[in-house]
């Protein structure tokens, strides 16, 4: 199955405004990404908090305003957490080419969360430019499965 051109929208707090400025330039360069929308942080003395940031990117794609998202916080993991609040949103900070694969061919993460702290640049590079080429196959066996997350979460919302 090939790749749609994605539009992507990114996100970062001043602990990952380095990496979000150097994967959107790669982002820019790459044949099969179509836009990206950037929603900051865009200066280093900008202190928003990440959870705003990463709800705000979340929200375009819940919204049909972007396909993906690439935030970039000092873990990746508060970034990831705040996205996985907006319903619908899967997102995984990951830190190898496996997690990369597994996030959206068995889970359908729709976002791709990295820390600056604790992923190389040129493996951040690497690995953005490998999950741009996976894209979930809701025919798989995988599919039931997020389903049944899909579910829990509307579940969840009733409550």
């Amino acid at each position: 199955m090939s790749a749609p051109k994605w539009r992507i929208v990114m996100a970062c707090d001043d602990a990952g405004i380095e990496y979000k400025n150097t994967l959107m330039q790669d982002l820019k360069n790459d044949p099969r990404v179509a836009s990206v929308e950037d929603v900051g942080v865009n200066e280093k003395t900008d202190k928003t908090a990440y959870p705003h940031l990463s709800v705000i990117a979340a929200r375009k794609i819940q919204a049909g305003e972007a396909d993906r998202g690439l935030f970039v916080c000092g873990t990746g993991i508060g970034i990831a957490i705040a996205a996985n609040k907006v319903k619908g949103i899967r997102a995984a900070a990951c830190m190898d080419p496996f997690s990369v694969e597994r996030s959206v061919l068995s889970n359908n993460c729709q976002v791709l969360c990295f820390g600056q702290r604790v992923v190389g640049i040129e493996l951040a590079r690497n690995l953005t430019k490998q999950w741009l080429g996976h894209v979930f196959d809701s025919s798989s066996p995988s599919a039931a499965k997020v389903q049944c997350i899909c579910d829990y979460e509307e579940e969840e919302a009733k409550k």
